[in-house]
C-alpha cells in the first residue's frame, strides 16, 4: 500500500484548490445555496469546462478524463474544504459509478458524456421509506406487453432528487434488484423538496406512478453487487467531504486563536485552547488516516472490478472499510464544527460566521445512510464481531 499521492495527483489537488478556492468563497456558497438549484450553474458549468470536475473519475471512452478514485477522492476533500455546492456527489459519483458499474454499454455511451461535460446533472435513487438498504429495495417495477417498463413506489432522500435532469432508480422486477433510467420530465414521476438543514445540499422525494423507465443492465444478483459498489464508493466519498470539511474548521479555529485578544494575551496561548486543537488536530488526522485506506482499498478493487477474488488487493477491504471510513470521518467533522463554533465564542453562533454550515453538512452526511448506530452494526457484522 502506498500511503504517498503523486507529484500529479499533488498538482491535481493545488490546481483545484486554487479554481474552488476563487469559485466558493463565503459570499459565493451563501449565494448559491439560495437559487433554485441550490448551486450556482454558471459556476459549475466553468469549472467542468476548466478542470474536467465533472468527468475525473469517469473513463475516457465515455468522454471523461478517466483517473482513478483516488483523484476522485482528491477533488471531493478539496470541495468539502471549501462547501462546494454542486451536483458532484449525486451526479459524478453515484449516478455515473451505478452506470459504469451496470455493464450496460449503450446507457453508458449515452448518458455519460453529459455527465461528464457537466450539461447533464444525475443521482441515483436508493432510499426508500423505512430503508436506505440495497437488499431492501421494494420499488415494484413491472413490464408491460409492449415490453415497457413501468414504476411505482417512493423513493425519498434522493440527493439532487428534484433538480437533477436524470434520475437513475432501483427497483425490484420479478423480485429482482434492477436499475432504472427515468427522465425528469418523465409521465408519472412527482418530485418534491425537502426540508433539509444543510442548505448546500438538496434533497428530494420522488413518487413514481406507473413511470415509464429504460431498464439499465441486468436485473439481477449483479446489479445489487454493482449497487452494494456504488454505495461504497459513496460512503468513502462521503468521508472525503468530511475530511476536507473538519480540515477548514481546524484552521478557521486556530487562525481565530491567533489574533483573538484576551485578558491581554492570544486565546491559542492559553493551556486549554492548546489542548482542545491538539485533540481536534488528533481526530482529523485519524478521520484522514481511515480516509487514505478506504481511497486506496476503493481504487484497487475498482481496477480489478466486481468479481474478484476476495483475496485480491482492496476487494475484501472496500466492503468494511467504506463504513468504517465514513463514520469515522463525519464524527471527528462534527466534533470539529462543534469546537469551531464554540472556540470561536459569540461569533462562532452568528448566522454571519461559516462554522454553523459546516456543522450543517456535517450532521447531515453522517445521517445519508441511516442511523449511526444501524452503520456501526454494518460494520461490526462484516468485521465479524
Amino acid at each position: 500500500m502506498d500511503v504517498e499521492f503523486s507529484e500529479e495527483q499533488q498538482e491535481i489537488r493545488s490546481a483545484l484548490r486554487d479554481a474552488l478556492d476563487k469559485a466558493s468563497d463565503s459570499p459565493a456558497v451563501r449565494a448559491g445555496m439560495v437559487t433554485e438549484h441550490g448551486y450556482d450553474a454558471a459556476v459549475w458549468r466553468r469549472l467542468c469546462e476548466q478542470t474536467g470536475l465533472a468527468g475525473l473519475g469517469i473513463p475516457e471512452e465515455y468522454g471523461g478524463v478517466g483517473f482513478s478514485f483516488t483523484e476522485v477522492v482528491i477533488a471531493l476533500e478539496e470541495m468539502g474544504r471549501v462547501l462546494y455546492p454542486s451536483p458532484f456527489l449525486a451526479s459524478a459519483v453515484m449516478a455515473a459509478s451505478a452506470l459504469v458499474h451496470s455493464g450496460d454499454e449503450a446507457a453508458c455511451a449515452e448518458y455519460l458524456p453529459g455527465i461528464a461535460e457537466g450539461t447533464t446533472t444525475a443521482t441515483l435513487a436508493l432510499a426508500e421509506p423505512g430503508s436506505r438498504d440495497v437488499a431492501e429495495v421494494s420499488l415494484s417495477a413491472t413490464v408491460t406487453s409492449a415490453g415497457e417498463y413501468r414504476l411505482d413506489g417512493v423513493k425519498t432522500h434522493v440527493i439532487d432528487g428534484a433538480l437533477a435532469d436524470l434520475v437513475l432508480v432501483a427497483a425490484r422486477l420479478d423480485g429482482e434488484v434492477a436499475l432504472f433510467a427515468v427522465a425528469a420530465d418523465a409521465a408519472g414521476l412527482t418530485r418534491t423538496q425537502l426540508p433539509v438543514l444543510d442548505q448546500t445540499r438538496r434533497q428530494g422525494r420522488l413518487d413514481f406512478a406507473d413511470t415509464p423507465a429504460r431498464l439499465v443492465g441486468t436485473p439481477g444478483a449483479a446489479t445489487a453487487a454493482a449497487l452494494e459498489r456504488v454505495r461504497q464508493l459513496t460512503e468513502v466519498a462521503i468521508a472525503a467531504e468530511s475530511v476536507g470539511g473538519a480540515n477548514r474548521c481546524l484552521d478557521m479555529t486556530v487562525e481565530y486563536s491567533k489574533i483573538r485578544v484576551q485578558f491581554g494575551r492570544q486565546i491559542g496561548s492559553f493551556q486549554g485552547i492548546k489542548h482542545r486543537c491538539a485533540d481536534m488536530y488528533v481526530q482529523l488526522e485519524t478521520a484522514r488516516s481511515a480516509l487514505y485506506y478506504a481511497a486506496w482499498a476503493a481504487t484497487e478493487a475498482e481496477a480489478a472490478g466486481l468479481d474478484v477474488d476476495p483475496a485480491a488487493p482492496g476487494a475484501g477491504e472496500l466492503a468494511l472499510m467504506a463504513p468504517l471510513a465514513m463514520t469515522t470521518a463525519t464524527a471527528a467533522y462534527r466534533h470539529l464544527a462543534e469546537e469551531t463554533i464554540q472556540l470561536h465564542g459569540g461569533v462562532g453562533f452568528t448566522w454571519e460566521h461559516d462554522a454553523h454550515l459546516y456543522l450543517k453538512r456535517a450532521t447531515t452526511s453522517a445521517l445519508l445512510f441511516g442511523q449511526r448506530t444501524l452503520q456501526r452494526e454494518r460494520i461490526a457484522a462484516l468485521a465479524g464481531i
